[in-house]
């Protein structure tokens, strides 16, 4: 029983290291390195998916910003560029996630709550390594 007992706190010590925002496991992996394109499909990709893309990809692109590729949000929208690769301080995207950009447009995502930490820790981590996407992308 012991042994059991043992291998299921390993089990657990470790989900928890890999699900702490900013502790990476030995080695590390392409999911949890920003420079990686796939830290964007896995990590940042799902939080547009929910939070943005409503209004922000696809067929709607509300103040010009199209989020659905790398180019448009290097473009930006009406209120110009939404991200700065490498520069999380000028990126209008991450000022407006942590409501503290300009009234206009105003905080987002507008009527929903205000992002969690960790989904804006996961953006500035991904803006600071480059806003690195897929080609497809």
């Amino acid at each position: 029983m012991k042994r059991v007992g043992m291998g299921v706190a390993a089990v657990l010590a470790m989900v928890t290291l890999t699900a702490v925002p900013g502790v990476r496991a030995q080695g590390g992996d392409a999911q949890s390195d920003a420079t990686k394109p796939e830290f964007f499909t896995t990590r940042v990709e799902p939080i547009f998916q929910q939070n943005c893309n409503k209004c922000h990809a696809g067929l709607f692109h509300r103040g010009g910003l199209n989020m659905g590729t790398r180019e448009g949000m290097l473009t930006g929208g009406h209120h110009g560029p939404a991200v700065v690769p490498g520069d999380p301080a000028k990126s209008l995207l991450l000022l407006l996630v942590k409501h503290e950009g300009p009234e206009d447009p105003g905080p987002m995502p507008p009527k929903k709550a205000k992002l969690s930490d960790a989904d804006i820790a996961t953006i500035e981590q991904w803006i600071k390594a480059g806003a690195i996407m897929p080609e497809s992308k």
